[in-house]
C-alpha cells in the first residue's frame, strides 16, 4: 500500500468536500449609474443585440416581492402576474381594476454606454426611466444629431444627478454635448467595445412561473391574518382614492352571494380551465 498516494488522495478528497467561496461578482463592471451627486459624461455604444438600436425595453414587476422582478414575458413566456391582472380585469370591480394597474409591469430601459474617465471598466448598461427615453428619442429624432451612438461622429451625452428630498436614488437629466466626437481614436479598442457587452437578460435573475406566482400569493395576502376570503369592500370611485397598495390587495372574483373560498382556493380558481402551468 501506498501510504503517500493515500494520504494524498485523502487530502484531495476532504478538500473537495470543504465549502468553495464563490466568486462575487462585481456587478459595477456590468450596471452603471451616478454614485453621488454631480455631473457625469457618458457615450451610448451601438448594442451587440441590436445594431439598429442601442435601446432595450424591459418590463420589470415592483412591489411584488422584495426587490424589482423582471417580467417573465421579457423571455416571451407567459407570467403568472399578468394573467392574473388580465383576469383582474375581466371583472367589472373597480378594486379588482386599480389592483391590476399597480400589478401592471413598468417599462425601464437599458442601453450599453461608455463612461467617460472610467473606460477601463468597459461597457456597462445604464438603465433609466420612460421619461428620459422619451427624451434621448427625440434627440436621435433631432437632424441636428441623428445617430448619436455612431462611432466616428456622435455625441457624448452629460448626465447630472440632483438629490431630491425625501426621495431614494437620484433624479437625472442628460444632454447632449455640442461637437460630434469620436467614440475611441484606437480602432481595436472600439472593437472590443462593440463585442464586449454585457446581456441584460443573461445579468438578471430569471423566476420560474411557480416561484412568481408564490411572490404574486404571498403579495396578495400580506397583512392578512385570517382564512377570510378575499373579497374587496363596495366598489368605491376612482376620484380620491386614498388607499395604499397594501389595502387594494383585498381583492374579489366572486360574485356578490356566492359562497366564500378560502384564500388560496381563490387565487388557484383564477387560473382554471385557462392550460396555464399551475
Amino acid at each position: 500500500m501506498d501510504l503517500n498516494a493515500i494520504k494524498n488522495r485523502l487530502e484531495s478528497l476532504n478538500q473537495d468536500n470543504k465549502p468553495k467561496n464563490k466568486e462575487k461578482k462585481d456587478y459595477t463592471l456590468v450596471y452603471w449609474k451616478p454614485r453621488q451627486e454631480g455631473k457625469y459624461q457618458i457615450r451610448f455604444v451601438p448594442s451587440k443585440l441590436n445594431k439598429n438600436n442601442p435601446f432595450q425595453e424591459v418590463f420589470m414587476h415592483y412591489g411584488v416581492g422584495k426587490y424589482p422582478i423582471v417580467a417573465l414575458t421579457n423571455w416571451g413566456e407567459n407570467d403568472p402576474v399578468v394573467d392574473f391582472t388580465k383576469k383582474l380585469r375581466a371583472t367589472s370591480d373597480s378594486e379588482n381594476w386599480r389592483l391590476a394597474k399597480k400589478l401592471d409591469p413598468k417599462m425601464r430601459v437599458f442601453a450599453p454606454v461608455i463612461v467617460r474617465g472610467e473606460e477601463e471598466k468597459g461597457v456597462r448598461l445604464f438603465e433609466f426611466s420612460k421619461t428620459l427615453y422619451l427624451e434621448l428619442l427625440s434627440v436621435a429624432d433631432d437632424e441636428d444629431y441623428g445617430d448619436f451612438t455612431d462611432v466616428s461622429e456622435g455625441f457624448d451625452f452629460v448626465v447630472t444627478a440632483t438629490k431630491v428630498q425625501d426621495r431614494p436614488g437620484f433624479q437625472l437629466g442628460l444632454r447632449p454635448k455640442p461637437k460630434q466626437t469620436q467614440l475611441s481614436e484606437d480602432a481595436s479598442q472600439v472593437e472590443t467595445w462593440l463585442e464586449n457587452q454585457p446581456v441584460l437578460l443573461e445579468e438578471r435573475y430569471k423566476y420560474t412561473y411557480d416561484k412568481l406566482k408564490e411572490e404574486l400569493q404571498n403579495f396578495l395576502t400580506e397583512d392578512v391574518n385570517n382564512e377570510d376570503s378575499i373579497v374587496s369592500e363596495p366598489a368605491a370611485e376612482f376620484d380620491g382614492d386614498t388607499k395604499t397598495v397594501k389595502e387594494e390587495s383585498k381583492f374579489s372574483l366572486s360574485t356578490q352571494g356566492a359562497p366564500k373560498k378560502a384564500k388560496s382556493e381563490e387565487f388557484d380558481s383564477l387560473f382554471e380551465d385557462d392550460g396555464l402551468p399551475f
